[in-house]
């Protein structure tokens, strides 16, 4: 049977060897007019010819330069969580291996007056220093997920409504649940709400975190009195914030000027 033109004309890609370089023989040019994943110099006559090899030792592979791939991995790294403290009930065991929350939880403090040790214990209650910390996920059945029981997630276990009024009045631009700087501003923010509302102090631990944990509506309301159970915790976090209070005064100056660049007169 005769073949049609369309079978026998030609593709328009074929592997053409290179003429000028006996060297380069075995290794073909593609011709195309096709956009390829990198930059192939050569698919033009006389052009120089780059092979994958060449191309990724020169410093650009498909399309962009090493570079560029460092700084998208060093953003990565500074974006993902940080593990667990290894003893989350010591808080200058906790500074000591993030000293930068020290900062974190001290500028947070100069800006909204809830003390360092009330903030930390906060997030001691609410996430136990898990970044990502959501409420369970019920099992139907005993097996098939259902919804969470709320949209509570991160360090201070924001609720997403909250979070929302947080971000537009106060937060970072890039403010999120899972950076533990955002955490600690958002815990000073809500406590200084709180104080402005409800008249509570901010150096009172036990009733800023019923606040916290009911709402300002709930905590008007009293529905605190109607959970035993909470009462407990409320104290747990005020005997928290004691000890973590306790032990910051023999470690604080460790962290005050830790920094290369802060020196006396100009640190904490």
């Amino acid at each position: 049977m005769r073949q049609s033109a369309a079978v026998t004309k030609a593709p328009r890609s074929t592997w053409v060897p290179l003429k000028t370089s006996p060297t380069l023989l075995a290794a073909p040019v593609w011709r195309t007019s096709s956009i390829l994943p990198w930059r192939l110099h050569g698919a033009i006559p006389g052009a120089k010819t780059s092979t994958p090899g060449q191309l990724r030792a020169s410093g650009k592979f498909l399309g962009a330069p090493i570079w560029l791939l460092v700084l998208l991995l060093l953003f990565a790294a500074g974006c993902a969580h940080k593990p667990q403290p290894d003893n989350i009930d010591d808080i200058c065991d906790i500074f000591d291996q993030y000293p930068q929350w020290y900062d974190y939880a001290k500028r947070s403090e100069e800006r909204w007056q809830t003390p360092i040790e009330i903030q930390m214990a906060f997030v001691h209650q609410e996430s136990s220093f898990v970044a990502d910390a959501r409420p369970p996920r019920p099992r139907v059945l005993g097996f098939i997920p259902w919804f969470r029981s709320s949209s509570a997630f991160g360090y201070a276990q924001a609720q997403n409504p909250v979070w929302g009024e947080y971000r537009e009045d106060a937060a970072r631009r890039d403010a999120h649940r899972t950076q533990m700087i955002d955490a600690l501003d958002f815990i000073g923010w809500y406590n200084h709400r709180t104080h402005q509302r409800l008249g509570i102090a901010k150096d009172d631990a036990r009733r800023l975190y019923l606040a916290y944990h009911e709402g300002h509506g709930g905590y008007q309301r009293g529905s605190y009195q109607q959970k035993p159970f909470l009462q407990r915790v409320s104290r747990n976090v005020e005997r928290r914030a004691r000890e973590y209070a306790e032990q910051l005064e023999g470690c604080e100056d460790d962290f005050r000027c830790w920094r290369w660049y802060q020196f006396w007169p100009f640190c904490r």
